[in-house]
């Protein structure tokens, strides 16, 4: 057990994220009595002053300070206050533990986006790498990797009025069944069968008063993601994809993706529906290829029926096809890890999704902890070079990445293609590009602010039999935006 006590709380947040990034897996109380803690982490703050320890049981403190020329309790200042607290409790964990994070002390989930921000600001890169290492005591490694992915989206988004257009999302929350760390809004296929036309007529009815507000918008791509979309019967896709194309403008969409997903869900009729509306990137994701890895995390398919579904795929014309892999699965090793991306590339997909696990409180390895508590999970940098190296034989080359909170070995999520199959709503989305319209249970719409810095998310009910039930609600959330009395 881990205490931290921290005055005033405003860092709580980024304090936890350094803690659970050194020290994984280790159960922590904040600002609480932790009698049984075998560390004790203290952040305090004066007028101009940070101080922080650590206070391990038996063993003498390790203490950081740090002289600010701004009020640290004032809450204009809270950037600058942030950024220096993160360095000193970053060198503070170096001591403690003896180890260094590939990322340094960045905790964002956005890492490309501030190389980016800088580029558009007219920084040249040498200074830009300057102010990376200094700021965030990044790896060369993850600072090579930011700076070309950063290049990359500048590139990718060349000529795409991104400014004034948006993309949109529709969520589609069934799965045939849920993962072990899959914290997505996802619910069983087979117990809400009865419920799916209603839920339909719900997004639908959000799709027509949106579709209705942002006529005029160019919008630049499409993205029906989940939970698992492919779920849906071919005449039920039918008809989410025919009254979206009925309330949307799709002249000016660049890109139109589903996330087919669970091979499991693929069947020659529903990839024909998807293909007879113009849906042209898809994405097949077995995330190992591992049978005893697929048992372990609850997949219930087979490696021969992602073979199958990416058959069928190519025989119905599809020629942007995604993977997505899990690196730091369950009793996965660089061997299984390597095995994976060999049998991968016999298919030569056109890009491939490298995620590393991130166990999050809504999983079953998170809220059966004790159950699961035996099984190795692990991923590090050397892992993460496989993908890499698998994905540049295949001809790839990184265009998007982002971070998350308690993820296997402080690693990234990583997206691989080949020039001209990247998946731009990836792009637009995950570097706060533009703004991105969502409907469906579960579904965030994400408008952001002109500087990119800030934005508004508006939320939708997770739960389907809710949403269906106060879909009007929904509708009021959005019509706040458009001042519509």
């Amino acid at each position: 057990m881990i205490n931290i006590q921290i005055t005033p709380a405003v860092f709580e947040y980024d304090v936890q994220s350094l803690v659970q990034a050194f020290y994984p897996g280790e159960p922590f109380a904040v600002n609480k009595e932790a009698e049984d803690a075998e560390r004790m982490i203290q952040v305090s703050f004066e007028e101009n002053r940070i101080e922080a320890k650590v206070v391990a049981k038996g063993e003498k403190s390790s203490v950081e300070s740090t002289e600010l020329p701004v009020d640290c309790l004032d809450v204009s200042n809270r950037r600058t206050v942030k950024n220096e607290l993160k360095k000193m409790l970053y060198r503070l964990f170096v001591k403690d533990t003896g180890k260094e994070l590939p990322w340094g002390n960045l905790t964002g989930i956005r890492p490309a986006k501030i190389p980016a921000l800088m580029m558009e600001q007219g920084m040249k890169e040498e200074e830009i790498r300057s102010r990376m290492k200094k700021e965030y005591l990044i790896s060369d490694k993850k600072l090579n990797l930011a700076m070309q992915v950063a290049k990359s989206e500048k590139q990718l988004l060349d000529g795409i009025n991104y400014k004034e257009g948006y993309s949109l999302y529709v969520g589609i929350p069934f799965c045939p069944t849920t993962c072990l760390y899959c914290s997505f809004t996802s619910f069983p296929i087979q117990r809400y069968q009865d419920k799916i036309q209603n839920y339909l007529s719900a997004v639908i009815k959000e799709m027509e008063f949106l579709g209705e507000q942002l006529k005029g918008r160019e919008l630049n791509t499409v993205y029906i993601g989940g939970g698992t979309p492919t779920t849906l019967q071919p005449d039920e896709l039918d008809r989410l994809i025919t009254a979206l194309k009925k309330n949307f403008d799709f002249s000016t969409v660049r890109e139109f993706t589903v996330e087919a997903g669970r091979p499991d869900s693929i069947t020659k009729e529903k990839l024909e529906v998807l293909k007879k509306h113009g849906v042209g990137r898809i994405s097949i994701n077995p995330q190992t290829m591992n049978e005893e890895t697929l048992k372990i995390i609850g997949r219930k398919h087979t490696v021969s029926q992602v073979l199958d579904a990416f058959r069928l795929a190519r025989e119905v014309g599809f020629d942007n096809i995604n993977m997505d892999f899990i690196l730091g699965l369950p009793e996965e090793n660089e061997e299984m890890i390597r095995y994976s991306f060999q049998e991968a590339a016999k298919l030569k997909p056109e890009s491939l999704t490298v995620h590393s696990l991130a166990v999050k409180r809504a999983s079953r390895l998170s809220m059966n902890k004790q159950r699961y508590e035996k099984l190795k999970m692990e991923n590090d940098t050397e892992q993460m070079d496989i993908a890499g190296e698998y994905a540049k034989q295949l001809g790839m080359e990184p265009y998007y990445l982002y971070r998350q909170k308690n993820m296997a070995g402080n690693q990234e999520n990583i997206g691989y293609a080949i020039p001209g199959k990247e998946c731009l709503y990836n792009v637009l989305m995950m570097g706060d590009y533009q703004d991105v319209w969502a409907v469906g249970a579960g579904a965030v719409t994400k408008l952001m602010s002109e500087d990119r810095l800030e934005g508004k998310r508006i939320d939708t009910l997770k739960n389907v039999e809710l949403y269906i039930e106060r879909i009007d609600e929904m509708i009021e959330r959005k019509k706040e935006v458009f001042e519509i009395k």
